[in-house]
């Protein structure tokens, strides 16, 4: 295996460590990962929810709030619609709490049993039969054409609210909010949206500028001249820039295109006296603008800032050094003005923190990227989970014997997320949905039990159509170009086609697929990797599809039994022109940084734990050391001894450490009181109550070879 580290300019990581406040060593991660804007670089290094952006920056969001509001406001009926899996639970827990919150007349629906994915016909006709007006789909909905046209013909209005990568035809529906169809950040997990969502209306129920736009003036002078500049903002979104740079005498207020911006407009302005003087000095004293000084109330919001001019704010702005352009007066005021609504409106409460514990839950357990928002949103619903898991949750962690243990993106991939997602694998997602808004503690305890037997029964059922599948992949493999792993058959039970097409994409390194052969409808899973975006084979043969959709590596279908021969002949056509865009990247191991030994102690994690959450786009930090001393060695694994547990001596610890499926290299390729160069990564063990540091080694050769 080749071990590649990147080079990085010296100048580059001290720029990063001295502007971002940070130590060279985590300066250099950054840099050899690319991060190396303030845009991107904030998200790395800041955990305080007012580094999100604001959800009124996703399209529909502000109509979706208004719609949502008059149906309180009359008492109508909403029907909440959701997935299944972890990501679709937790974004229903998400919204149906807060609409209960405020005693509005919700219902809830999840697909069970073997009902497809997605809004359904049944449910629409049942909901108009009840007198529903309003149905919120969450994690779903961007596919479901035929039937949000089924919907506005029963008089029912739809907000779409999901994540899924929109096709060129959309539904019909009053409202779509959806990041990838134009926001600053488009990986949001449905949960994610879901959560915007309830940001959005706690936001409009709280805020007195709900729904106003507002101006933020400042002027400056540059030489001879003056700037004006002026930020419209509506929601605290800026919505539009003024900015006239004017010599004093030379041009009348009226010829400027301030009265226009500025008409109809609240005005606020940081020292209005000082603002009024600097205007007077432009245009003369024959007019007056009005506006609200609002230093004085910010700085009794946030202390630090009183009584300083926003040039002074600016050099010590947290915010502002994010900034990869030059910040000016007017950025400032505009963060200053933003950060004391929230604060003031107390946009962040406790009742925020549990709502991203499942944020935190849905985004990793959907495969997200841990990368922009989504890393502040999964940090601080981690560290919530640490200090007081939310009701359902706690019940959960406390039967898998995850208390007491430090919960992060492994825990929640491997043992959290598999048990809440195997009650909708089996038919029965409304439990873990239960147990997340049942309010008796007996009744809770009651559903972890029922969840964690349900775990067990769909290990079960895994491994029974494991034991089909994949010799038939395996059969099927010449057929389809050895490009696409894939298995068909009427035995898969529908909510298993998820877990077992990523069990072949894993098992034999390619595209994956695999299908349940119902009576009536077919579904599959499909699931990508090496960069394959499985739209491309998707597209060609959507004619022939009941309803497709989904992510870019992870998507799903369903086909009617008498299109499934043309789809097998299209899809065995289609493999053999897959490309593999990541091919090249194999077989390559690239190295974050190497860690001189004197660096290889605990307070390492200091720098690990900053750098959390690690996961899907931002893997675990690989290092390289050099020189280090094997001092013992011993095999370990059943029925055959196949891994590796080393001691390894750097000298001032001793690291245990484990290489796996390394067994035959023992004696071959390394020996106790070998001295070896080795590339790890620096993990937790956790066992029987205790946790210890650990080294999971990647790859490893004496020193010197």
């Amino acid at each position: 295996m080749k071990w590649e580290k990147r080079d990085v300019s010296a100048d580059l990581v001290k720029n990063i460590a001295g502007k971002y406040d940070c130590d060279l060593l985590t300066a250099s991660i950054l840099a050899r990962r690319g991060m190396t804007t303030g845009a991107e670089i904030k998200f790395f290094l800041e955990d305080d929810p007012r580094y999100l952006r604001n959800p009124y920056e996703i399209p529909g969001m502000e109509d979706a709030v208004e719609r949502i509001l008059a149906a309180r406001d009359e008492g109508e009926k909403v029907l909440i619609f959701g997935d299944r899996d972890v990501d679709g639970i937790c974004a229903t827990t998400i919204v149906a709490e807060y609409l209960q919150s405020l005693e509005m007349d919700i219902s809830i629906r999840l697909p069970t049993g073997d009902e497809p994915y997605g809004l359904s016909i049944e449910a629409l006709t049942g909901f108009a039969a009840d007198g529903g007006s309003l149905i919120i789909t969450v994690d779903c909905g961007i596919s479901n054409i035929a039937e949000v046209l089924k919907a506005g013909e029963l008089g029912i209005d739809v907000i779409i609210t999901d994540h899924h990568n929109p096709r060129e035809e959309l539904p019909e529906a009053l409202v779509i909010v959806n990041p990838k169809l134009g926001s600053g950040f488009g990986e949001l997990a449905g949960c994610g949206v879901a959560y915007k969502l309830v940001c959005a209306l706690r936001f409009a129920l709280k805020s007195e500028l709900y729904g106003q736009q507002i101006c933020l003036l400042n002027t400056r002078p540059v030489n001879d001249a003056w700037i004006i500049e002026i930020a419209k903002l509506k929601n605290l979104v800026v919505m539009d820039v003024l900015s006239e740079m004017i010599v004093p005498g030379m041009i009348s207020i009226g010829e400027t295109r301030l009265p226009a911006f500025l008409e109809g407009q609240q005005i606020f302005a940081w020292d209005a006296g000082l603002q009024k003087k600097s205007l007077a000095a432009v245009f003369g004293t024959g007019f007056e603008v009005y506006m609200q000084d609002i230093a004085g109330e910010i700085g009794k919001e946030i202390p630090a800032v009183a009584g300083k001019s926003l040039l002074r704010i600016k050099e010590l702005s947290r915010l502002a050094r994010y900034n990869d352009g030059e910040t000016t007066e007017l950025d400032v005021f505009i963060l200053l003005f933003t950060s004391f609504i929230r604060q003031r409106e107390k946009l962040s409460s406790n009742e925020n923190m549990q709502e991203l514990q499942l944020v935190s839950l849905g985004t990793i357990a959907d495969i997200m990227p841990l990368l922009n928002e989504n890393r502040i949103m999964v940090r601080q619903g981690l560290k919530s989970i640490m200090e007081k898991p939310r009701p359902g949750l706690s019940d959960l962690i406390f039967k898998l014997d995850l208390s007491g243990r430090r919960i992060g993106t492994t825990e929640i991939s491997w043992i959290l997320s598999p048990a809440i997602n195997a009650a909708g694998r089996m038919g029965k997602p409304r439990i873990a949905l239960d147990l997340f808004m049942e309010k008796d503690p007996l009744r809770r305890e009651k559903l972890a039990s029922e969840l964690i037997e349900l775990n067990e029964e769909r290990k079960k059922v895994g491994d029974t159509v494991w034991n089909i599948i994949e010799p038939m992949a395996a059969q099927n493999m010449k057929s389809f170009s050895e490009k696409l792993a894939f298995a068909a058959d009427s035995s898969i039970p529908r909510g298993v086609t998820g877990i077992m097409a990523n069990r072949l994409m894993n098992r034999f390194k390619t595209p994956a697929l695999v299908a349940s052969m119902g009576e009536n409808t077919i579904t599959a899973s499909l699931r990508s990797l090496k960069g394959y975006e499985l739209g491309r084979l998707l597209e060609p043969c959507s004619h022939l599809l009941d309803d497709w959709g989904g992510h870019n590596f992870a998507a799903g279908l369903s086909v009617s039994p008498e299109n499934w021969q043309k789809l097998h002949e299209h899809l065995m056509e289609a493999a053999a022109g897959i490309v593999f865009l990541d091919d090249e990247t194999e077989g390559i191991l690239s190295i974050d940084a190497e860690l001189p030994l004197s660096y290889l102690t605990k307070e390492i994690y200091t720098i690990l734990d900053r750098l959390e959450p690690y996961g899907e786009g931002y893997e675990s930090l690989n290092f390289m050391a050099c020189n280090i001393k094997v001092d013992d060695i011993s095999l370990m694994g059943k029925p055959e001894a196949k891994h590796v547990k080393l001691s390894l001596d750097t000298g001032q610890y001793k690291w245990p450490a484990v290489y796996w499926d390394a067994a035959e290299k023992v004696k071959v390729e390394f020996d106790t009181g070998d001295h070896v160069d080795l590339v790890f990564k620096i993990t937790r063990n956790w066992f029987k109550g205790t946790e210890t540091p650990q080294l999971i080694v990647s790859d490893l050769r004496r020193t010197g070879k």
